[in-house]
């Protein structure tokens, strides 16, 4: 079975940076895709940062500027770097892998890790 497994999550103060971590059991490149969430409370969940299986990113329009996604491929492992953090950026974030199949996509998720932004 696929895991996602994040880490990183914590308080911050606004201005600040954070690097989000998700240690993946398979081969990152079994996945089209290696995507970032995030749910504030109250909110529906909403992709913030994405990575494909060629390298290319894409990034919501919160994100643009201020979260870089990267991998290292001999540890299974992509991250999220956050900085310039807002009190909006708090959220459960989330770690999300996608591949296709002969039944459609599959999707996987991790457990969530909390991100609080502090004024």
């Amino acid at each position: 079975q696929v895991q996602l497994v994040e880490s990183g999550g914590g308080l911050v103060q606004a201005g600040g940076s954070l690097i989000l971590s998700c240690v993946v059991s398979e081969d990152i490149f079994n996945f089209n895709a290696i995507s970032w969430f995030r749910q504030p409370p109250g909110k529906q969940r909403d992709m913030v940062a994405e990575i494909r299986a060629g390298g290319n990113t894409n990034y919501a329009d919160s994100a643009k500027g201020r979260f870089t996604i990267s991998r290292t491929l001999d540890k299974n492992t992509v991250y999220l770097r956050m900085d310039s953090l807002k009190p909006e950026d708090t959220a459960v974030y989330y770690c999300h892998a996608r591949r296709g199949s002969d039944m459609g996509y599959l999707e996987y998720w991790g457990q969530g890790t909390q991100v609080t932004v502090s004024s």
